[in-house]
């Protein structure tokens, strides 16, 4: 094997740090790391460390925090470190003078079998469509957005009422070890880049607004449950009940005969609460109602009355 090219790590979440670490333990040769600057957030607005950032900090490693890509001054940082290689995972997009300086280009790992979901949200729409299989794929950046040489795929199966974060904390570690792997083949040369096929593009991955979270009690039952586990635990699928906002996170499908109109919410006051569709229920585990927290739905229904 190869010796370790000189690299530069970029990333900003937590999803990000499971990558950064394996390059670590790997003794991979980190010389940089770019995450997003420090943030006000919390009650006291007082300026808040990325999880990169954080890691960084612990593992001494050299960090850049540029306000603007596309800044000489940032520029000039990448130089200064002379990478061979760069890494992204889940940070902003790249102007072409960062991603294309490195010898060896800039690596990317998303959270999909691309060319299958290319976007934003691949773990959220991967479950709001249904899918029984999803993966991460580490690629070659390029100019259009995940469209780039494939390097290696790793499949990951997703189980019926798995939820996005559920998913996300295992694509977390697959795509850590995948970028590890990915790497070494790349040293001994045993990985070799595959073109997309654009014509396989036909499920993409948008960033989530509000109005892809409310839910359509009109939808099949096995649809709604989808949605509501896609978006759990964030943004959340939502819906209204008694004229207040309500968010439904941890839920499963009841296969009856609904009594009662699509939407309706339906409880015994005790030890359930479900809402109808169409052509089943949608049970409740927990439930967040507007201006509480979330709880689960025996200590809900506990306090509940209903409007």
């Amino acid at each position: 094997m190869n010796a370790s090219p000189r690299i530069v790590f970029m990333g900003t979440p937590t999803f990000a740090v499971a990558s950064l670490k394996a390059l670590l333990d790997a003794k991979m040769n980190v010389v940089g790391v770019v995450t997003a600057p420090d943030k006000p957030a919390g009650r006291g607005m007082q300026l808040q460390q990325s999880a990169v950032k954080q890691f960084a900090l612990e593992h001494h490693l050299p960090i850049a925090q540029p306000e603007k890509l596309k800044s000489p001054e940032f520029f000039e940082q990448i130089q200064a470190w002379q990478p061979d290689l760069q890494i992204v995972v889940a940070f902003r997009m790249l102007p072409e003078s960062i991603w294309s300086f490195p010898p060896m280009g800039t690596l990317n790992v998303h959270g999909s079998l691309l060319p299958k979901y290319r976007g934003a949200a691949p773990i959220n729409w991967a479950i709001i469509n249904g899918e029984k299989e999803t993966g991460v794929t580490t690629f070659r950046l390029q100019h259009a957005i995940d469209t780039g040489d494939i390097l290696l795929q790793e499949r990951i199966p997703i189980t019926p009422n798995m939820t996005a974060g559920e998913l996300h904390d295992i694509m977390m570690e697959v795509g850590a070890q995948t970028l590890v792997r990915t790497l070494k083949g790349m040293m001994d040369q045993t990985i070799h880049a595959i073109a997309q096929k654009d014509e396989l593009a036909s499920l993409h991955a948008p960033k989530i607004f509000t109005k892809d979270c409310q839910i359509d009690w009109e939808q099949p039952v096995e649809q709604i449950h989808n949605l509501i586990r896609g978006l759990a635990p964030f943004p959340g699928a939502f819906t209204k009940v008694d004229g207040k906002m309500v968010k439904l996170y941890s839920t499963s499908i009841l296969h009856e005969s609904p009594k009662e109109i699509s939407g309706s919410f339906v409880t015994d006051g005790k030890t359930y609460a479900r809402f109808a569709c169409k052509d089943g229920y949608i049970e409740l585990s927990d439930i967040q109602w507007e201006g509480k927290k979330r709880m689960p739905i025996a200590d809900f229904l506990r306090g509940y009355k209903k409007g």
